[in-house]
């Protein structure tokens, strides 16, 4: 009995972990219209590398490193830029204009999107925080 338990309990691991794991590598034009249309706006210049879609989003890997995540519906959740500077259209005004007034001559490397608002990181550095109405929560070094 404690044979069959410990093969059950194997099976439902490696199951749960390859279906964790199941990123499949799909081409642009198989992205929805409009993460297609934001990426050929702000990306056009950059390479793709590879082009990944999962369970709930798709990935854009770019030869320079930026990262630009999708749910599957387009709507960008995350824009990671590395080295370069988010595209400041894409940044919401109240952002940039903390971003601005606060911390002078830093530019947004990273923006993430979720259900509790914002994220973003500085190139000096600084990870901040915004809630949905655009108040600082968290900043953290």
């Amino acid at each position: 009995m404690k044979k069959i338990l410990f093969i059950l309990a194997a099976m439902l691991t490696i199951g749960f972990s390859a279906k964790a794991d199941h990123d499949q590598v799909v081409t642009f034009n198989q992205l929805p219209a409009t993460a297609q249309t934001l990426l050929k706006q702000y990306f056009a210049d950059k390479m793709p590398l590879v082009v990944t879609m999962d369970w709930d989003d798709y990935t854009i890997m770019y030869e320079t490193g930026e990262k630009v995540e999708f749910d599957k519906q387009g709507n960008w959740k995350e824009i990671d830029c590395r080295a370069s500077m988010v595209p400041l259209e894409l940044i919401p005004e109240q952002i940039k204009t903390h971003v601005r007034t606060t911390f002078p001559g830093t530019t947004i490397l990273k923006l993430d999107r979720n259900r509790s608002g914002y994220e973003i990181k500085l190139n000096n550095g600084l990870d901040i925080e915004y809630n949905r109405s655009f108040r600082v929560v968290e900043i953290d070094d």
